[in-house]
């Protein structure tokens, strides 16, 4: 890069220098006025940061003039002037406010070197150039190291979250990450695209009003998901079922099964959905004509054939004690309905009831547990709760201690 400074001789050209050197201080006065003056931000910002927004001011002039002295041994000097203070301006200043502070900063050092000579004009107005580069090249990679710090974070959490390892310092690691979900959470796990574009997902995300964590785990993509508040979201989007939400996620998978898991009332809680949504995921080819998606719930019997803890315990919560607790005669019912192979004339017969018994004790059924026993799906889910309940239930009575005898 030449500047434009060949029809200077050598004793004005020093003579230029010394002046400058001379006129710096001023410069670099007049220029904080005019920034206070004309940018209402500058006058706005707390002292400290107003002083380093100054600080990168007087560095871009004295820059200017070790550049004019020799632009050509070093063509970089324009990226030292953000050496002055980089942190405290990339966290307060916006690239649009830096080219500004870079606007005003040459038109008050142009005013005063006005009359001067215009081989020193077209010098400023080549290095202003430079400069502007410079910012943006310093923000780009602010940016980029920025972006990439939060995507191993991101991952951080993600994996904390699967894990259920999650410790104090989750919280602040989520709020660093700009999450915007608010209330219920829910995990969807599924499997990653050979072209997968993370852009593209959240902006899929956004439309929808939620929040997503993503975390790419190999093959197996994990999408932690929470309603947000948005510019975007509407009256159309709002407060829809996580099964839906998933339902318009679910081309941005790869092939395979895709599952969600259950909600749960906050971010914290959310290793509870994630443990349940990778268990049926490990499970999801035990049911042939599985939909995509599908929920955590509905692979119970396959997650506790596999030997899931958390399944079994939740088909005998929400299953079998329940019903135990309201009636043993729907306990009853129910076992002898599905061991008769769903036959409501089979099931009256062994209970010596009528049918219309059976038919009204099978309604009952589903309105304590809001599982139907006539579907073949929900039947088998019901029967593995029943046998577990009362594997539970013997096991249970043999540990009890029996009371000596007086």
């Amino acid at each position: 890069m030449a500047a434009s400074t060949g029809g200077t001789s050598p004793q004005s050209k020093a003579e230029t220098l010394a002046w400058l050197r001379k006129i710096s201080g001023d410069l670099a006065t007049a220029t904080l006025t005019r920034l206070e003056e004309s940018l209402p931000w500058y006058a706005e910002m707390p002292p400290g940061r107003r002083s380093a927004v100054g600080l990168v001011a007087q560095a871009g002039i004295t820059s200017f003039i070790q550049w004019f002295d020799d632009p050509t041994s070093t063509p970089w000097i324009a990226a030292d002037i953000f050496a002055a203070a980089p942190r405290e301006l990339l966290r307060s200043v916006s690239l649009q406010q830096t080219l500004q502070l870079i606007r005003v900063t040459v038109s008050v050092t142009e005013e005063r070197v006005a009359g001067r000579s215009e081989s020193l004009r077209q010098a400023i107005l080549e290095y202003s150039r430079d400069v502007a580069f410079a910012s943006a090249d310093v923000y780009a990679r602010a940016a980029e190291a920025r972006g990439l710090w939060d995507a191993r974070l991101e991952a951080l959490v993600v994996d904390s979250i699967l894990t259920g390892e999650a410790d104090e310092e989750l919280p602040s690691r989520i709020a660093a990450l700009g999450w915007h979900g608010h209330g219920e959470v829910c995990v969807l796990v599924g499997t990653t695209p050979q072209q997968f574009d993370v852009d593209q997902f959240r902006r899929a995300a956004r439309k929808l009003g939620i929040d997503v964590l993503i975390g790419v785990q190999g093959s197996r993509l994990v999408l932690v998901i929470g309603r947000a508040i948005t510019s975007s979201r509407s009256d159309e989007t709002a407060d829809i079922p996580f099964i839906e939400i998933a339902r318009h996620l679910e081309p941005h998978f790869g092939p395979g099964y895709l599952v969600l898991g259950p909600t749960v009332a906050a971010l914290v809680d959310a290793s509870q959905s994630a443990r349940a949504a990778l268990a049926g995921f490990a499970v999801a080819r035990g049911w042939r004509h599985a939909p995509r998606p599908v929920e955590a719930d509905d692979l119970l019997p396959e997650r506790a054939l596999a030997g899931d803890p958390f399944a079994k315990q939740t088909l005998i919560d929400r299953i079998y004690r329940p019903l135990q607790a309201h009636s043993a005669d729907l306990v009853t019912t129910l076992w002898s309905y599905l061991d008769n192979g769903r036959s409501l004339e089979a099931t009256a017969r062994e209970l010596f009831v009528h049918p219309n018994t059976v038919r009204y004790r099978l309604k009952r059924v589903s309105e304590v547990i809001g599982w139907d026993a006539t579907g073949p799906r929900e039947a088998l889910i019901l029967q593995t709760a029943l046998i577990l309940g009362s594997i539970g239930t013997t096991e249970s009575l043999r540990r009890r201690p029996t009371r000596p005898r007086p």
